[in-house]
């Protein structure tokens, strides 16, 4: 019984440890995308709304997404897919892609805006670091508690 207590934290930890390194992996991606000086006018191809929520008394959120395509200075023609893009953008529409040279590329249609970018990374992660925090403090205050308190001695 008391695994539990243990397991279900420890699943919580490992989510919002996850979800941090996502959110951070990210973020360098697209900072890597602006500091690199490449940019190529792409062309949107798609754009499409994806809604998540608004069962029961939940909110509802729509999250805009935009396919575009590019082709990068060595003449590969590359296409990707983007959320929360600009709201003015409409398929047919040419943006300005920033975008890493490579193997593997990376690209965005975001304008640069690092402060903001960071400001949001790091507001993120602090929550998330609150979640480690409290389910390691839970955790510990579990085993400080009730150790030993079972009847196998657990």
């Amino acid at each position: 019984m008391d695994l539990i207590f243990y397991l279900v934290p420890g699943l919580i930890m490992g989510l919002a440890l996850f979800m941090g390194y996502r959110v951070t992996r990210r973020w360098l991606q697209v900072r890597a995308a602006w500091n690199s000086g490449l940019t190529a006018e792409g062309r949107c191809l798609r754009a499409y709304t994806t809604v998540s929520g608004g069962h029961g008394d939940t909110s509802v959120r729509t999250t805009l997404h935009h396919v575009y395509e590019f082709t990068a200075r060595d003449g590969r023609s590359v296409r990707f897919e983007e959320e929360d893009g600009r709201g003015t953008v409409i398929e047919g529409d040419y943006v300005t892609v920033y975008y890493t040279d490579g193997s593997e590329v990376v690209a965005t249609a975001h304008e640069p805006s690092r402060g903001k970018q960071a400001a949001a990374t790091f507001g993120i992660l602090a929550f998330l670091g609150v979640i480690v925090v409290f389910c390691v403090g839970f955790i510990a205050s579990y085993a400080t508690t009730f150790a030993g308190s079972g009847p196998d001695g657990f």
